[in-house]
């Protein structure tokens, strides 16, 4: 049985994730900063643990839970209180650095003996579009028009770390992926793919055999060129 450990999984991409990979047969821990919320993540059969990414004594506690881990699906993440330059400071990009960076590096550092214990070693960085700057210049993307910058800073930085990451750890599959436009709160709901849709990437790279490729980025149509 694949044990897997799920950031963020209370709700939307997350959640939909431990639904698709329970369903693959997985054994899921959900984490989630607040376990009173995670009634939806319970009713699908995953194990709820109280999982806040910007907490270090949190992340350890939680890592404690795990009898094992196959797999480690770094999905938390926010997207801040800047929207553009006049409304951005330095706390602002500092909060969503530490959650959408630090924070993947607090859990990953965590979850690495437990990962190394195991047969097939898996890491999957839930990254996005918009912090891939041919992209975010090419007006026929849907990335084009998104000027936050903590957000996208945040999350080009977590595409050069799981790249980093991979190039340590050539025993495991460590991969980044893009949910791509996805119709969740982060948006308001308005994107144009549904959230199964939204997990594809994810899903696929989390079920990654040994033979599988590391250091790369994935959208539901495969791989992204760096």
């Amino acid at each position: 049985m694949t044990t897997t450990l799920i950031t963020g999984a209370n709700r939307s991409l997350g959640l939909e994730t431990a639904r698709r990979l329970i369903d693959a047969g997985h054994t899921v821990y959900a984490g989630m900063r607040d376990p009173a919320t995670g009634d939806d993540a319970r009713e699908l059969g995953a194990h709820v643990v109280r999982l806040d990414v910007g907490d270090e004594q949190s992340v350890a506690s939680a890592i404690a839970e795990l009898p094992a881990l196959d797999v480690l699906v770094n999905n938390a993440g926010v997207l801040g209180t800047s929207y553009g330059v006049d409304d951005l400071d330095a706390d602002a990009i500092t909060a969503v650095l530490d959650t959408n960076v630090v924070g993947v590096v607090r859990v990953t550092q965590a979850a690495l003996p437990l990962l190394r214990r195991s047969e097939n070693p898996v890491i999957v960085n839930v990254a996005s579009g918009v912090g891939w700057p041919r992209w975010l210049t090419d007006p026929s993307h849907d990335e084009f028009p998104v000027k936050a910058v903590p957000y996208a800073a945040s999350k080009a930085a977590l595409v050069a770390l799981t790249v980093q990451y991979a190039k340590n750890l050539p025993q495991m599959r460590v991969n980044a992926s893009d949910p791509g436009y996805t119709a969740t709160d982060f948006n308001g709901h308005s994107g144009h793919q549904t959230i199964t849709e939204g997990t594809d990437a994810t899903v696929a790279l989390a079920q990654l055999g040994a033979d599988g490729p590391t250091g790369e980025f994935h959208n539901r149509d495969g791989r992204i060129d760096f």
